[in-house]
């Protein structure tokens, strides 16, 4: 069955908040699976031996079938639950967002903290980009050199990544399209270079696009 479009982070990425002395390091990952959300929290741990707290929420599946979060030593209900709400209403899925903490002195009281790792983590998932996940396929297409101008022009009015460009006695180009584009782009591809390109899908993949 195939999957309905859902929402995921594009990238790994950190960004810092500093908060009464105190910093919040927060990072975003994208994730295929649990063992995965959990190895990229035990990397950050190791990162950051020393943090005063490394608090976490993660969800997984297209529906995120799977939730988990975690405050980490900080009060209960102050860290991984509001981090967990903002992934929800973000609806954002197949990622895991950590906030390291590196205690300032200062107290921040529950709201306080509340506050920090809500902000913490929509900074997380904003320096990563959200993207929708939609069935893709991956295209492998041969054109003559002098065919090449006309193909790179009209490529970028197309739904299409160009992801590689090869040159040996002909030029390779890598595509990826969404599956919904498909049928539409390669008839107006191929009339484009009046037939003379040869394309051969190479691969059907899901991947996350920039909204």
């Amino acid at each position: 069955m195939e999957k309905k479009p859902y929402k995921t982070l594009l990238r790994a990425a950190k960004d810092e908040l500093v908060i009464n002395k105190s910093r919040f390091l927060c990072r975003g990952f994208p994730v295929e699976s649990e063992e995965e959300a959990l190895k990229c929290l035990l990397q950050v741990r190791a990162a950051h031996p020393d943090a005063t707290h490394n608090c976490y929420a993660y969800a997984v599946g297209a529906n995120m079938g799977i939730m988990r979060y975690s405050d980490d030593g900080e009060p209960g209900g102050t860290a991984g639950l509001p981090m967990m709400e903002v992934i929800k209403a973000r609806c954002v899925t197949n990622c895991i967002v950590v906030v390291t903490r590196y205690f300032g002195g200062i107290l921040l009281g529950a709201g306080g903290l509340v506050r920090a790792y809500s902000q913490s983590t929509v900074m997380a998932i904003d320096a990563c980009g959200v993207g929708t996940v939609y069935p893709t396929v991956r295209y492998l297409v041969e054109i003559s050199y002098p065919l090449l101008g006309r193909a790179e022009y009209l490529l970028k009015s197309q739904p299409v990544i160009l992801e590689d460009k090869q040159f040996t006695d002909r030029v390779t180009l890598q595509l990826i399209v969404r599956a919904r584009d498909e049928e539409a782009f390669v008839k107006e591809f191929i009339s484009a270079l009046d037939g003379k390109a040869e394309m051969l899908k190479t691969e059907e993949i899901y991947l996350a696009w920039e909204n």
